[in-house]
């Protein structure tokens, strides 16, 4: 059985912008870490980021470029992650490491560079 399909679900989840819809399909005590920020850890401090992360971004979209699964079930993505903020648009290159367990995605790394978000008078 492969988790890619769980994970290519997931990406897919995040064009709803909809945090509870996102956290729905981690576990409760996911671990998650954009690694230029501090990780964080369950689902309600998850929603609570992805809330920020997101503020009035009006379409989101995980473009996938590569796609592949490690002999211990790790999924790893090569991804463009797509925001449009009302005109401003951002096309964030990203790798991303997803464990799952349970059907549900129970680690996740995300390995980018926060220039972008800066230039867009962010962080």
């Amino acid at each position: 059985m492969t988790n890619i399909p769980t994970v290519r679900a997931f990406c897919e989840a995040w064009t709803s912008r909809d945090p509870d819809t996102i956290v729905a399909l981690m576990s409760e005590d996911c671990f998650y870490h954009n690694v230029p920020m501090a990780p964080l850890v369950g689902r309600a401090a998850i929603a609570e980021f992805i809330r920020g992360f997101l503020g009035d971004a009006q379409t989101v979209e995980f473009e996938i470029l590569a796609i592949a699964e490690a002999d211990d079930g790790t999924v790893l993505t090569e991804r463009v992650d797509h925001f449009d903020y009302g005109g401003q648009r951002l096309a964030l290159p990203v790798m991303g490491s997803f464990r799952i367990e349970n059907g549900l995605v129970s680690r996740w790394l995300d390995y980018f560079d926060m220039a972008p978000f800066a230039a867009m008078g962010g962080e």
